[in-house]
């Protein structure tokens, strides 16, 4: 369980943001001074502090510089009532992961908090690794992305070329093109680089491109001005400018409109920005790292991304393998996953069983890395025993995997032709059938229970009841 200090004056928002935060699965501590929270911070550890500017006894960019100083594994959030974009940016360049106005909104202050511990601990686990020699890299490498859970180093030729690839441009401050299936770790691989970049201790912002709307995406990029707009309540930081001397991580960039793509090639062009609002100019020096699940040259011919964004991003270019293509490396990465949710639930689960392992190695992953972990924290919760075993796992993967044995043992043919046994009755042969059907209609669709219900016109339920009939058939 993460813990967090909140340190504010006003009682009632500590306490506030005290419930809310434990509602969340947070250990939380609370206090009204400067003094009293170098007093905590001198006898406990804390993941995060939450910090009000305004103290009585001190201010926000002196507790910074305090806790940066003594205990610079922990990270700080500042929170004002009053806006000063230029105290922002200096409090953020002194090491703050974020600077946010009141009021405060709850999803937006747990999203910061998620991000900054998640930052921070990438940060500690890289700095703890300076001054290893070149020939250690790898190794430090996957060290770091093992206890962060980020990103993992497999063995596999894919595996290795990879990572051949990310520490080659890392040095560097090319901009960067990430493309592959969803789920296969794009965003890891960017905070890989960045980790492994000059600018290591600057700030890593990642921005979701894919849930911008046209409207909001100007302000989401640049920032914007008091009053600016019907709404704009408070002066906005962009990302942009929160990234600055940093690196800028830009998802699924294929989503945006072609007005903003034409508002990000003048940015990226002439390397400043202004607010929306402002006539000032702010100077740029940020890393562009764009990542994709599209093609984008299709989306070029077709008019929806423009050509001259794309070369202008499209200085590197690094293609991520689905997991399925990468061999044993499926295992390192479940082993990784393990041992991060026997550390998350408190477990001590050691392994997985035989059948298990030869599940993860025949399954598709439709979903990737993120499907594979999602995989393994489930089935690590619902293990009493030493090894996590078959029936843990969701039925869509050990179905597929008995489908696939099926199919290796009539070789290899999609639809099988002749039956594993002779059925001895008709009830039996309308089993049989009914069991072809349901596999092969499963393996048409990528097991997406809900299209095969649709294609065998029968509810989810009752797919699911025949799923679970076939399972235990072929116990």
């Amino acid at each position: 369980m993460k813990k967090i200090l909140i340190v504010d004056d006003e009682v009632n928002i500590g306490l506030l943001l005290s419930k809310f935060l434990t509602r969340n699965s947070f250990s939380v501590e609370t206090t009204t001074s400067g003094s009293s929270a170098m007093e905590y911070l001198s006898k406990h550890r804390f993941d995060l502090v939450l910090c009000d500017y305004r103290l009585e006894d001190t201010d926000g960019k002196e507790m910074l510089i305090k806790i940066k100083e003594n205990y610079p594994s922990t990270g700080v959030i500042i929170i004002t009532g009053y806006s000063d974009i230029k105290l922002a940016v200096e409090l953020i360049k002194l090491g703050a992961y974020d600077y946010i106005t009141k009021p405060l909104y709850p999803d937006e202050i747990l999203n910061t908090i998620n991000k900054a511990i998640e930052t921070q601990i990438a940060l500690n686990q890289n700095n703890s690794q300076a001054g290893i020699t070149e020939n250690k890299k790898d190794k430090a490498a996957k060290q770091i992305q093992a206890e962060t859970g980020e990103f993992v180093v497999g063995t596999s030729s894919a595996s290795r070329e990879l990572m051949k690839q990310i520490m080659l441009v890392a040095p560097t401050s090319y901009s960067v093109i990430l493309t592959g299936e969803s789920g296969t770790g794009k965003e890891s691989v960017a905070k890989t680089i960045h980790l492994n970049s000059p600018r290591k201790d600057k700030p890593f912002i990642a921005m979701d491109c894919g849930s911008l709307t046209k409207e909001l995406a100007g302000s989401e990029f640049f920032g914007h001005e008091k009053g600016s707009f019907t709404g704009a309540l408070y002066t906005k930081i962009g990302h942009f400018e929160m990234a600055n001397g940093g690196t800028l991580f830009l998802d699924e960039v294929g989503n945006l409109s072609y007005d903003i793509q034409a508002a990000l090639l003048r940015t990226v062009q002439e390397r400043k920005i202004k607010r929306i609002g402002s006539t000032k100019e702010i100077d740029l020096d940020v890393r562009i790292i764009v990542a994709t699940n599209e093609n984008l040259g299709e989306s070029i011919q077709k008019g929806r991304f423009r050509e001259d964004l794309y070369h202008r991003f499209n200085e590197f270019s690094i293609h991520l393998p689905p997991i399925s293509e990468r061999g044993r490396d499926i295992m390192v990465f479940a082993t990784t996953f393990l041992a991060l949710a026997n550390q998350e639930l408190n477990r001590n689960v050691q392994g997985f069983s035989a059948e298990v392992e030869e599940c993860f190695l025949t399954y598709n992953w439709p979903g990737n890395v993120r499907e594979l972990k999602n995989v393994v924290r489930r089935a690590t919760l619902s293990t009493e025993t030493e090894e996590i075993q078959l029936k843990a796992l969701p039925l869509e993967i050990s179905t597929y995997a008995k489908a696939a044995a099926i199919e290796n043992a009539v070789g290899n043919s999609i639809i099988r032709t002749t039956p594993l046994s002779k059925p001895k009755n008709l009830k039996e042969a309308a089993l049989e059938a009914e069991y072809e059907t349901i596999l092969n209609v499963l393996r048409e669709v990528n097991f997406n229970k809900t299209k095969a219900a649709k294609i065998l016109n029968i509810d989810r339920k009752t797919l699911y009841n025949k799923m679970k009939a076939i399972d235990a058939e072929n116990e």
